[in-house]
């Protein structure tokens, strides 16, 4: 209770003394005025510390919780005297100048107790001096106070801050704290920045401010083209969504080519380019085949080429609406559906592009390097492109050193994006011409080349750190691209794009299978690509995709063996052949084991040049025996490409008789 009367004695004092009705603020500046004059601290944990001045001898019994909890406040009245009589003064060493002419103040009644730890209240009498009290000051009239307490709401708390800038300006004071049981040390003077500071300050908040602003406009920029491509909202890029599957693992996806972009191009709404990507997400493999854009099928509708013809005809035949985002959905979906009823193939994504896609691309990321592979030892030669060149002789001997706009020799050459572009349209259709004598199918297999190089360019480190190059590679995508992916698909499909090595990266040809499975022909009158089982007949197109897209370790090493009998029973090679091809080894041939020898157990050679290690370990476990030398086998005919070939004894076709 003396404690709570001591501190509203001491509040009215200051607030008679400073005209502040805030006396909480007074007290602040006591404790700031304390810390001016070095005057030291106490530790946080402890309630009570001593302070004081050897030259003032002002603050004592302060608890620091009292003023970090705002709760109470404890001073002697020697402290206080001498604190508001100095912010009275002119002057004053402490900085706390008024504003106003205030009168002094007296703290008549309060002194200190015997026992130091606090205040009590005494009755002054009259002409009565206490030892340890300094002379009482004159207090003012209470009129005059009433005057003041009246005016304190109004005054201006821009006081304090004056005294307070006042106080950071007496650098002079020398004012050295006495030790208090430990050793202390004094704060350092606080010393203004100088210009080069905040210059250099200035300098390195503006260039952080120039990264950031950067890097959103890029940021920007990309995520408007993606919205542009990608279903779905914006937030969906942060996700990472595992891709839709088929039965089998695989993530399918048809990529559609057109020349819709070019004006002058005749029938540039036919997709001149079919292909399907093929990628395991767990496996990290992919597959690429190209689909012939000649390829004779039904449509099942009516188009203006009739009810049946080329495959790169239904892709319009759906709508030839090209600017309503709703029909190219349908496009894309209705498309997706047919191409893969005919390869046999669930299609979960589609992607649309025209053939500025293929140049912005390669201008994007500075050119790519391509192997030309041509049957022809001249290399390949297109002259459909010679209007390229120029018309000037200057002109000519700059754009076509080689004498045509697409001529190069057999390997590595460099391609800008004018080049890549029309060697993804090149099928040496217009004599003079070498090195495409498969026409459509020669092209195909370039444009696999090209996204194969523009693939490995945009995933190299110089590429995809290089800001202005990702930004055009967005933006390229955004202006020339469609596709059915959702923006939460899209850094998956980045990942996997990343982490599927080179060498994963099979190209399954059509046209190259043996025993062919397509053949050329002339179906109504025009020259179309079918199928060697029959047109419209597509099982023998669907076996051999299944075979190399969804292989196994033994179909990707293709073996081929031939079965003899050995056992003297009917039938028993060819129901072992039977049950090698469900196991997709390819038997060659059929037949008996040379007569004149008896076999007292299976036996397979290795006639072949390479092992092929799975093969030969599903071929131990299913016969029990192991792989003997090729030189040991004698009488036995076979074909040059057989690997293996198997004698069946008369214990392994009981067996499979059963």
């Amino acid at each position: 209770m003396r404690v709570s009367k001591t501190n509203n004695k001491i509040k009215l004092l200051i607030r008679q003394a400073y005209g502040f009705r805030d006396a909480e603020t007074m007290i602040h500046i006591v404790i700031l005025y304390c810390s001016y004059l070095k005057i030291p601290l106490p530790n946080q944990g402890t309630r009570r510390g001593s302070f004081f001045s050897d030259d003032i001898g002002l603050c004592r019994d302060l608890p620091l919780h009292a003023y970090a909890r705002r709760t109470e406040f404890i001073c002697n009245s020697s402290c206080i005297s001498a604190i508001v009589n100095k912010g009275m003064g002119k002057r004053a060493v402490d900085g706390f100048v008024p504003r106003r002419q205030l009168p002094e103040v007296s703290v008549e009644g309060l002194e200190r107790s015997p026992s130091g730890n606090g205040v009590r209240r005494h009755v002054a009498t009259s002409g009565a001096n206490h030892t340890g009290l300094p002379k009482p000051l004159s207090s003012p009239a209470p009129s005059r106070a009433a005057q003041r307490a009246s005016t304190a709401g109004r005054s201006d708390r821009a006081d304090i801050d004056a005294s307070l800038q006042e106080i950071g300006n007496l650098s002079d004071l020398d004012v050295s704290p006495t030790p208090s049981g430990r050793r202390r040390r004094d704060k350092k003077s606080h010393k203004p920045i100088s210009r080069r500071r905040k210059i250099i300050k200035r300098g390195i908040i503006a260039f952080i401010l120039i990264i950031v602003l950067t890097a959103g406009w890029f940021a920007y920029r990309a995520l408007m083209a993606s919205k542009s491509v990608f279903k779905g909202d914006l937030f969906g890029l942060v996700q990472q969504k595992p891709l839709k599957q088929d039965a089998n693992g695989r993530s399918n996806i048809l990529i559609l080519g057109t020349s819709e972009d070019d004006e002058g191009h005749e029938a540039g709404y036919l997709t001149d380019s079919m292909m399907v990507l093929s990628i395991d997400q767990n496996k990290k493999n992919a597959y690429m085949v190209s689909v012939p854009r000649d390829l004779y099928v039904k449509y099942g509708r009516a188009c203006d080429a009739g009810y049946a013809g080329k495959i790169n005809v239904y892709f319009n035949c759906v709508n030839n609406d090209w600017k309503s985002d709703s029909a190219e959905d349908e496009r894309q979906k209705e498309t997706r559906s047919f191409v893969g009823e005919i390869l046999g193939m669930d299609l979960q994504y589609s992607v649309h592009v025209n053939y500025s896609v293929m140049r912005d691309l390669v201008s994007a990321i500075g050119g790519i390097k391509v192997n030309i592979e041509s049957r022809d030892p001249r290399g390949v030669m297109d002259s459909n492109f010679d209007w390229k060149c120029g018309t000037t002789r200057a002109e000519r001997q700059e754009r076509c050193p080689r004498g045509h706009y697409i001529s190069y020799p057999n390997g590595e050459v460099e391609l800008d994006a004018e080049h890549a572009l029309y060697l993804a349209m090149a099928r040496g259709d217009i004599a003079p011409t070498y090195g495409f004598e498969q026409s459509n199918f020669d092209r195909e297999k370039n444009q696999q080349k090209i996204m194969m190089a523009i693939r490995e360019k945009a995933l190299s480190t110089g590429t995809l750190t290089d800001f202005s190059k990702v930004t055009k590679l967005v933006e390229a995508i955004g202006a020339n691209l469609r596709t059915n992916f959702e923006t939460g698909e899209v850094r998956t499909l980045v990942s996997l794009m990343q982490s599927i090595k080179q060498d994963e990266i099979k190209s399954v040809s059509l046209v190259d299978a043996n025993p062919a499975i397509l053949t050329t022909g002339t179906v109504g009158g025009a020259s179309a690509v079918v199928p060697v089982a029959g047109t419209y007949n597509y099982s023998g197109l669907q076996a051999y995709i299944k075979k190399h897209i969804y292989a196994t370790a033994i179909t990707r090493e293709e073996p081929r063996v031939v079965v003899l009998n050995g056992s003297g029973i009917a039938g028993a090679a060819q129901a072992e052949a039977t049950k090698l091809e469900a196991l997709d080894i390819s038997v060659n041939t059929v037949g008996n084991a040379p007569s004149g020898q008896t076999y007292s157990s299976n036996k397979i050679y290795r006639v072949g040049e390479k092992v092929k290690s799975a093969t030969e370990e599903k071929l131990k476990s299913l016969y029990h025996t192991n792989i003997s030398p090729g030189n040991e086998l004698s009488g036995v005919v076979y074909n040059a490409n057989t690997d293996y070939v198997i004698i069946i004894t008369k214990a392994q076709s009981s067996k499979t008789s059963n």
